[in-house]
């Protein structure tokens, strides 16, 4: 994947750090093990992605690392200010950003469990700046994710994805890694949570992984998404008797 610029100063985060002061010492993130022994990660490509178990604590930090960059805890753009239920963790108080020198010129935080919220959202500040309506809700949910996605990466932007994969089938999943490839490739940086196969294939990504106790750094071939799915398609019917055999 050519052209994708490594230089990290330029980045628009650079680096996460945690004070652990902040947080209380009962919390459940304490008990959270990739995050308990997180002080400071940082981010040496464009593209990033976190993967992990359930649980693991991937989107807990991709929520504090938005929240402590100034988006909108459920989503949007930085200047969205909607709530619909507050559950930000104590981490959105303890993440510091250290970031580049470039100013990005735009960004936008996706959350599928939120999108809902987000859509109708747009649909009602494109209103007030009397944009053209979007009708997102009129359209299905895959659809209206994507459209949010086309509208709003730009070149030289910030983009924190979480599960986006969620929403879309194998296809579309392929037309969001186009568009985030083709962004990467014109100075935007993407920071993302994934269980997919499809879009942690992207060549030159890096992945760090949740689990194991720590966050550390994976290969592509070494990720569960794709491992478990290269031995279901691979082994089908055995796997399928044995899983079911007691049903």
């Amino acid at each position: 994947m050519n052209d994708l610029d490594y230089n990290t100063s330029h980045f628009p985060i650079k680096a996460c750090t945690i004070d652990w002061s902040r947080v209380e010492p009962r919390s459940y993130l304490r008990g959270i093990p990739a995050l308990a022994g997180v002080e400071r990660l940082d981010f040496q490509r464009p593209i990033t992605f976190f993967v992990g178990e359930n649980g693991s604590g991937k989107s807990t930090l991709l929520e504090a690392v938005a929240v402590a960059y100034g988006f909108n805890p459920e989503g949007g753009t930085k200047n969205y200010r909607f709530s619909t239920f507050d559950s930000r963790s104590e981490l959105c108080d303890a993440v510091r950003l250290i970031k580049g020198a470039r100013k990005p010129a735009w960004g936008y935080f996706l959350r599928a469990e939120s999108f809902y919220n987000v859509a109708t959202a747009e649909d009602e500040y494109g209103k007030e700046i009397g944009g053209k309506p979007q009708y997102y809700h009129y359209k299905s949910h895959g659809e209206s994710f994507l459209s949010v996605v086309q509208a709003n990466f730009q070149p030289n932007g910030i983009y924190l994805l979480d599960e986006p994969e969620a929403a879309l089938s194998p296809q579309r999943q392929l037309t969001l890694l186009i568009e985030i490839v083709k962004c990467a490739r014109a100075g935007a940086q993407f920071i993302i949570v994934t269980h997919s196969p499809i879009l942690l294939g992207i060549p030159e990504a890096e992945i760090w992984s949740f689990d194991e106790g720590q966050v550390h750094p994976i290969e592509y071939e070494e990720t569960d998404s794709y491992q478990v799915t290269e031995m279901f398609i691979n082994n089908r019917e055995q796997i399928l008797r044995r899983l079911l055999s007691d049903l």
